[in-house]
């Protein structure tokens, strides 16, 4: 059995309102410990869906418990509670009775696990932790920030001692938690607003039309420009650059040295002289 098959329950609970349903499972009966033991072996020998079913139900109680404590997050509690139940379902198809633990013991590591995924993925548009230390820090700290303003440097130090990661790494993710997200567009009724989203100041110019044939034109203009230029210079020159940059099997200092019975630092001057007089012809046609 695997975990899209436990998605595929014919649970029928009230979908009318969060409230409804929160109601309706509350009143779901709670399972004894040999009743559960009794499902969890019938799931794990038989694959009995009935009895991972059963073990489902009276257990979702438990998933909107936790999923409220991370309401603070702004995201909704119907979809926070989704993924606890995906969380739910995983650890029902791993859990193992004969191991001595109950169930909702073993579950709360996976509906955690789940939510905790959701929120990072959704919170904001920016990733906020990237690393399982980051991921750490970044529910603990919320969590102690609820009765803190910044963090002193004394406060920082318990923080970096009690969550064993570094203190710079705790003041970025503070700088991260504090930070605001701002509407791409802005408002449309609040000018104020929408002049400071970015959409004011991140215009796409990539696809505007005009630019594309201004773009253009200039780059047949420069290589027009380079190409007469490179005519007005000496043969030798000509013969360098040619070798050094156009070629398909580009010439060495010292290749072109042992050419034409010179030093290296000569060749290297004669390319450099060459390249200013590109340049200066260029900027003077461009007047």
């Amino acid at each position: 059995m695997n975990t899209t098959s436990l998605q595929t329950f014919d649970i029928r609970l009230p979908i009318g309102s969060i409230e409804a349903y929160v109601n309706y499972v509350k009143q779901i009966p709670l399972l004894s410990q040999a009743e559960e033991y009794d499902l969890a072996t019938r799931l794990q020998k038989n694959n009995e869906l009935t009895a991972a079913k059963q073990l489902v139900l009276a257990h979702l109680r438990y998933v909107v418990r936790v999923a409220k404590g991370y309401q603070g997050y702004g995201l909704p509690l119907n979809d926070l509670i989704q993924e606890g139940n995906i969380g739910l379902m995983k650890a029902v198809k791993r859990f193992n009775p004969e191991v001595g633990v109950r169930l909702v013991t073993f579950a709360m590591h996976w509906i955690k696990a789940e939510i905790h995924e959701f929120v990072l993925r959704n919170w904001r548009i920016v990733k906020v932790a990237t690393t399982k230390a980051q991921r750490k820090l970044f529910f603990n700290l919320r969590n102690m920030k609820k009765h803190l303003g910044w963090l002193t440097q004394e406060e920082l130090a318990e923080v970096s001692h009690d969550l064993r990661v570094k203190p710079d790494t705790v003041r970025e993710m503070e700088l991260r938690l504090n930070s605001m997200d701002l509407a791409f567009d802005g408002h449309s009724d609040d000018e104020e607003d929408h002049a400071f989203a970015p959409a004011g100041y991140l215009e796409d110019h990539r696809y505007n039309p005009a630019h594309e044939l201004e773009n253009t034109n200039w780059s047949d203009q420069s290589q027009s420009a380079l190409q007469i230029a490179f005519e007005r210079l000496d043969d030798r020159s000509k013969a360098i650059l040619q070798a050094r940059w156009l070629a398909e099997d580009k010439k060495t200092l010292q290749d072109l040295a042992d050419h034409y019975a010179v030093s290296a630092e000569r060749i290297r001057q004669l390319e450099k002289n060459a390249m200013q007089k590109l340049r200066s012809e260029m900027e003077h046609m461009a007047e």
